[in-house]
C-alpha cells in the first residue's frame, strides 16, 4: 500500500484556525457530523498532523465553521 504523501503542510494551518476559534478536535468533528461529513478523531487528527490529504468538501465545511476564507489554509504555503 502507498503511503498517501500530503503536498501541502496545510495542517498547521488547520489547527491553528481551529485554535483561534476555541475549538476543541471533538467539537470540530461534531459540528463536521452536523455538516454532513462523517469523520473521525483519528482521521481529523491526521488531517491536522499532515498524515492524510483533506478532501475538498471537508476543507469548505472547515472554512464555514472557522468563519474564514478557503485561502486561510494556504497562507504561508504559496
Amino acid at each position: 500500500m502507498q503511503k498517501i504523501r500530503p503536498d501541502m503542510d496545510i495542517g498547521k494551518n488547520i489547527q491553528s484556525l481551529r485554535y483561534k476559534n476555541n475549538l476543541t478536535q471533538d467539537q470540530v468533528i461534531a459540528k463536521l457530523n452536523l455538516m454532513g461529513i462523517v469523520i473521525s478523531k483519528s482521521t481529523y487528527a491526521k488531517l491536522e498532523t499532515n498524515r492524510m490529504n483533506i478532501k475538498v468538501s471537508e476543507l469548505i465545511a472547515l472554512a464555514k465553521i472557522f468563519h474564514t476564507d478557503i485561502n486561510a489554509f494556504f497562507d504561508g504555503l504559496l
